[in-house]
C-alpha cells in the first residue's frame, strides 16, 4: 500500500517541464578575449559578448531571451589559495542588489574537475571597477572567493544561472605587474579548457520531476552505530579508534574524523590500553581477541541484524553442519562472519556457484546469507541450493536487513516510471550497489554517487523524470543536496512514494549509556 504522493505530477507540469527543455542556454562572455577562449563552445550553444563592467552588462541582459544563462570569464581571487589558471564556480553571486543563488555549482564544479581542473567552489563578489590589493584583503573578509564586475547583472531572476570565473590575479599577484600576462595566458587556457563543462551544463537545463523512493538514506544500524562513536567521543574524548570503516559511507567517516574518530585497518595499530568501536558490520572472533590482549577498551557496533547471522552460523557449525554463506567474499561483513566458523563456512556469491558447491556431508548442511544482498538474487541463489541439498536448514527469520528490503522494494516501486534513477551512497556501500542492480533489473539506467559533486551532468540531458533513493549509509541531507542542484538546473517538482514506515530502533551498549 502505497502512501500519497506529496506533490502532484500533472499534465500542466509535463507540460512546463517540456518548454523548459525547450529553451536554449546562452554563454555570456563580457570580454571579447573571453569570448575567443570559450569559442569552441559555439558549435552547442549561442557565446554572446556582453561587455565589460556592471553596466554594460545590465544593457546587455535586457536584450537576452529568457531562458538559462551561464557567465565565464576571468576574474580576480581574493583568498590566498584561489591561485592564477584556478576556476572558481559561483554558488551565490553578491553586489549591490542582494545576493543571487546559484544551486547548480556542485553540479558544474564536479564536471569541471573530471576534467582535470582545479576548482573553488564560494561566492563570487560584484564590484564596480578592479579592486586594490587593500580592498582585496577587506572584500576577503565577506567569505567571498573572487570578483568580478558583470555576473549578478546578468544573472535572471527565476531562470537557471551559473558562473565560472578563471582567475588571473589574487592575493599577493595583483593584476598590474610583470607576471600578469604568464597569469593572464593560464586564464585563458583553464576557460578554454572548461568548455565541455560549460556546454553539457546547458545541455542539461530544463524542468525535471523527482520522484521519491521511501524508506531511503539511514537505517537503525546505521544510526545506531553512528550514535555509539559520538558517544564515545563524548565520553571518553579524542581519540577514539574505529576498526574500519564506521559504515560505509565516506561523509560519515569525514564528519566522524573531524570530531576526533580515528580510522585504522587493523587492531595492531590501535595504541594499547585505548577505546576501539568495532564497526556495524562485525568482525571474526580473533580480532576480539587482539583487542583483548592488547588491553583495549571495547565498544562493539555490530549490527544486531549481523550479530544474529553470527549466531545461526555458531548455531549450525556446532551441530556439525556444513554452512553455505550467500554473500560477496571480499565484504567485511562476509569475512567477519566466515571467521566464527572458518572451516565450516563456505561462501556461495552466484548462482553459478550454488550449482557446484559441495558439502562434506549433503544431509548436514545450513544457510545463512549477507544482510545487504538484493533480496530476489539471493533467493535466487537459495533456491538453487535448496534443490540440490533437500535437507538444507534456513535461517528461522529472514537474513536480509529489513532496511535493505525495504529501499529496495519501494525503488522497485517507482523505477518504471523514470527515466533515470539515482541512487545516494559510497561505492563500498553493498546496499546501495545494490539498488543500482535493482534500478536496472526493472529496465531503468540507474547511477551511484556518492555525493551531488559525482553526478555527471552528461547524465541529465533530456531526462525529464529522475528516480531518487540513498543507500542505508547515506546522510539524508544528501539527498536533499542532490533535489536542491537538480532545481538550479530548472524547475522541479518532487513527490515521494513511502512504502512503509521503519520503526525499527536498537538499545545502545553499556559502555555508551
Amino acid at each position: 500500500m502505497t502512501t500519497p504522493v506529496v506533490s502532484a505530477y500533472d499534465g500542466a507540469n509535463r507540460r512546463e517541464h517540456s518548454r523548459a527543455f525547450s529553451r536554449r542556454a546562452v554563454l555570456c562572455a563580457p570580454l571579447r578575449i573571453e569570448q575567443a577562449a570559450l569559442r569552441a563552445a559555439r558549435r552547442e550553444l549561442p557565446t554572446v559578448h556582453t561587455g565589460l563592467g556592471p553596466r554594460r552588462a545590465a544593457a546587455a541582459a535586457a536584450r537576452l531571451p529568457a531562458g538559462p544563462r551561464i557567465v565565464a570569464g576571468i576574474g580576480g581571487g581574493l583568498v590566498p589559495h584561489v591561485r592564477p589558471g584556478d576556476l572558481v564556480v559561483a554558488d551565490e553571486v553578491r553586489g549591490p542588489d542582494g545576493a543571487v543563488p546559484v544551486p547548480s555549482a556542485p553540479l558544474l564544479a564536479g564536471a569541471l574537475r573530471r576534467l582535470g581542473l582545479t576548482v573553488h567552489i564560494g561566492p563570487v563578489l560584484g564590484t564596480g571597477h578592479v579592486v586594490t590589493e587593500r580592498e582585496r584583503a577587506e572584500l576577503a573578509g565577506t567569505g567571498a572567493l573572487a570578483v568580478d564586475m558583470e555576473s549578478q547583472r546578468l544573472a535572471a531572476a527565476g531562470e537557471p544561472f551559473a558562473v565560472v570565473r578563471s582567475i588571473v590575479d589574487t592575493a599577493g599577484a595583483p593584476l598590474l605587474r610583470p607576471g600578469t600576462l604568464g597569469n593572464g595566458l593560464a586564464g585563458l587556457r583553464s576557460l578554454r579548457a572548461a568548455v565541455p563543462a560549460l556546454t553539457a551544463w546547458a545541455a542539461a537545463t530544463g524542468g525535471r520531476h523527482v520522484l521519491l523512493a521511501g524508506p531511503r538514506s539511514f537505517c537503525a544500524g546505521v544510526e545506531r552505530a553512528i550514535d555509539i562513536v559520538e558517544r564515545a567521543l563524548d565520553r571518553h574524548g579524542a581519540p577514539v579508534y574505529v576498526r574500519r570503516q564506521i559504515v560505509h559511507n565516506t561523509h560519515v567517516v569525514r564528519q566522524l574524523q573531524e570530531r576526533g574518530a580515528v580510522f585504522v585497518d587493523e587492531v595492531a595499530e590501535v595504541p594499547e590500553g585505548a577505546t576501539l568501536v568495532l564497526a556495524a558490520h562485525g568482525v571474526t572472533p580473533a580480532v576480539r581477541r587482539d583487542a583483548a590482549g592488547r588491553g583495549l577498551a571495547v565498544i562493539d557496533a555490530t549490527c544486531p541484524l549481523v550479530t544474529k547471522v553470527h549466531n545461526e552460523v555458531r548455531r549450525y557449525s556446532g551441530r556439525g553442519d556444513t554452512v553455505f554463506l550467500i554473500g560477496h567474499a571480499e565484504h567485511e561483513e562476509v569475512e567477519g562472519t566466515v571467521g566464527e566458523a572458518p572451516e565450516d563456512v563456505v561462501v556461495v556469491g552466484d548462482v553459478a556457484a550454488a550449482r557446484t558447491v559441495t558439502a562434506r556431508d549433503p544431509a548436514r548442511v545450513a544457510y545463512t546469507m549477507q544482510t545487504t544482498l538484493a533480496l530476489d538474487e539471493a533467493e535466487e541463489i537459495a533456491a538453487v541450493l535448496r534443490e540440490r541439498f533437500p535437507g538444507l536448514s534456513a535461517p528461522r527469520k529472514d537474513d536480509i536487513c529489513y532496511a535493505t528490503t525495504n529501499r529496495q522494494q519501494a525503488l522497485r516501486a517507482i523505477a518504471r516510471e523514470t527515466d533515470l534513477v539515482l541512487v545516494v551512497g559510497s561505492g563500498t556501500s553493498s546496499n546501495s550497489r545494490r539498488l543500482v542492480e535493482v534500478a536496472e533489473r526493472e529496465g531503468t539506467p540507474a547511477v551511484l554517487v556518492d555525493d551531488v559533486a559525482e553526478l555527471d551532468l552528461r547524465r541529465l540531458a533530456g531526462v525529464r523524470t529522475i528516480g531518487l533513493t540513498a543507500g542505508a549509509s547515506a546522510p539524508p541531507h544528501l539527498v536533499d543536496e542532490v533535489v536542491a542542484a537538480l532545481g538550479g538546473l530548472g524547475p522541479v517538482t518532487v513527490a515521494e512514494r513511502r512504502l512503509t514506515e521503519e520503526q525499527i530502533t536498537f538499545t545502545l551498549p553499556r559502555e555508551v549509556l
